[in-house]
């Protein structure tokens, strides 16, 4: 096959082949389907923020640096990122049945493997490898519904799946932080172990194989690999950035490795017979405009939440059950308002509610920007269920957007991609923001340092108390009277404050060009034709 051949397929609507004949009994019924691969989902949107609330305790009891915490979530983002649309591909051609009960097995394991870890690098690289086991997860539940649900119940089970997807993902640091509290961080990734079993178990009985029609026949292998190091270049240079300076020439050579990287991969996809992303998917605007909201949206969400932890525990002491607490309003609300917002998109398409929850979702970045450490809960409560609220759409809204609007050939790379674009924009959003979290601590601390009185620094004690502020910890000497401990104290709680509220500004105005973008989008063309279509 040719470029050519991809470009021709992506400008026409293929008719429907098949409509799918309702199951008898458990095997493939489909809102048994549902329930099943919903488990699987449910774990791996669980695990990109129930490590959340645990990072502050990993990063004590296994003695981790701020740059180690980050890379616990952005390795976990990666993995999933740069695996998604090829993932995709392996469920279109070796059945998604078998993709998903692999991803199921392999999940599970590397969660057990992390609880069992002692050292912060075992902890990094199992949480990579889970990340490109729940890569095979997430097309693979897609593409699974698309096969087994008529074309009039699609919609209504992707709205469930994406529902699934929100409060798994706001729900994370409830669950981690009662587990964090009152078992250990460990835990965290246990659980995964026995819900894996149950998704195996409920998959092997229920789910039926399916195989896409013009099933990809050779994989993109180059530009796996240079999209790989394009993304692992500018997150990397992002994240080293506040250590070597942003004029340092490191970080300039890492982030023009990263375009050059980005640039050859779009050249690539032009030439290649069965490119990983086929460029002409991007001819359709509102598909093009749904994959950017949904890393705008990602951006501003993860990375925000990255830092409300650390403002939790260590700024107001709460425990990790209290933190988590905390935020149920945000879970919540998510919970609440997926299903209205799949019941208004039915209605009204997603132009307008997408556009609407970023309002929301930028709003309520500017009220966490105005957190103090004296905030109150109701305040604090005000502004997390308004976030969830906003949240809410998007999450149900996106799939219709990004799958709705590709060709029934494409859907497989265009339900990776629509998670993809969700797990870089949270990469990207715990970089970026943590960046500017770092750079504004840095300008800050000794000029409030010296301010207060405090007794002079070195260079390398002013770096490694940054690094403590960073996450909301103060800097106070073993053994210091509670006078001097109480101011330094009071210092390091306003530094890091400064900080939050930037990055929270930042996120604010990230969401407020989402908004933009999601005038862009609208209702699928496809959708239907792809639940016709399918065939079991």
């Amino acid at each position: 096959m040719t470029s050519q051949t991809t470009v021709d397929k992506a400008d026409r609507v293929p008719e429907p082949e098949h409509v799918p004949t309702p199951a008898k009994g458990l095997r493939g019924h489909p809102w048994l389907t549902l329930f099943s691969v919903a488990i699987g989902v449910m774990m791996v949107a669980l695990d990109g923020t129930i490590v959340a609330i645990a990072n502050p305790t990993i990063k004590k009891d296994l003695g981790a640096t701020f740059a180690d915490v980050q890379w616990i979530t952005n390795g976990y983002f990666l993995a999933l990122a740069v695996t998604l649309i090829t993932a995709g591909k392996l469920g279109d051609r070796f059945g998604h049945r078998q993709t998903f009960l692999i991803g199921v097995v392999g999940f599970a394991a590397a969660s057990g493997a992390i609880g069992l870890s002692d050292s912060i690098a075992l902890v990094i690289t199992f949480r990579v490898l889970q990340g490109l086991f729940g890569a095979l997860l997430m097309p693979a539940a897609l593409g699974l519904l698309r096969a087994t649900f008529p074309a009039e119940k699609l919609n209504m089970a992707i709205g469930i799946w994406g529902m699934v997807i929100g409060a798994s993902t706001a729900g994370g640091p409830i669950v981690g932080g009662l587990l964090v509290e009152h078992v250990s961080w460990q835990s965290v990734f246990f659980i995964n172990v026995p819900i894996g079993v149950l998704a195996l178990v409920l998959g092997l009985f229920i789910l039926v194989d399916h195989r896409a029609e013009n099933a990809p026949r050779s994989f993109d292998v180059l530009g796996i690999v240079l999209l790989s190091g394009a993304m692992f270049c500018l997150v990397w240079a992002l994240i080293k950035a506040p250590t070597w300076g942003w004029g340092d020439g490191m970080t300039w050579t890492f982030i023009a490795a990263s375009v050059l990287c980005f640039v050859v991969f779009a050249l690539w996809e032009t030439k290649v017979a069965e490119p990983l992303i086929p460029l002409a998917l991007f001819r359709s605007v509102p598909l093009s405009a749904g994959v950017v909201l949904m890393v705008l949206m990602a951006i501003a969400f993860m990375g925000g939440l990255f830092f409300v932890t650390f403002y939790l525990q260590n700024v107001h002491g709460m425990s990790p059950v209290e933190s988590g607490m905390h935020l149920l309003p945000l879970t919540g609300m998510m919970i609440v308002g997926s299903p209205l917002a799949g019941a208004m998109i039915t209605k009204v398409g997603p132009r307008i509610p997408l556009a609407g929850g970023m309002t929301l979702t930028a709003v309520a970045m500017y009220g966490m920007s105005t957190l103090e450490p004296g905030t109150g809960s109701g305040v604090m409560s005000l502004w997390f269920a308004l976030l969830g609220l906003g949240l809410a759409p998007v999450m149900v809204g996106a799939t219709e957007v990004i799958v709705g609007n590709a060709p029934l050939e494409l859907s497989g790379v265009a339900g990776g991609l629509q998670q993809a674009a969700m797990q870089i924009g949270g990469s990207l959003g715990t970089a970026v923001l943590g960046a500017v979290m770092a750079s504004k601590v840095d300008s800050d601390l000794a000029g409030n340092w010296t301010g207060a009185g405090l007794p002079p620094l070195t260079h390398g004690q002013l770096g490694q108390a940054s690094e403590a502020v960073q996450v909301g910890v103060a800097p106070v000497p073993p053994g210091a009277p509670p006078a001097l401990a109480a101011k330094i104290t009071g210092v390091a709680q306003d530094t890091f404050m400064s900080g939050m509220s930037m990055a929270c500004l930042v996120a604010a105005g990230v969401a407020v060009v989402a908004i933009l973008v999601a005038l862009l989008t609208k209702r699928g063309e496809n959708a239907e034709a792809g639940a016709g279509a399918a065939h079991i």
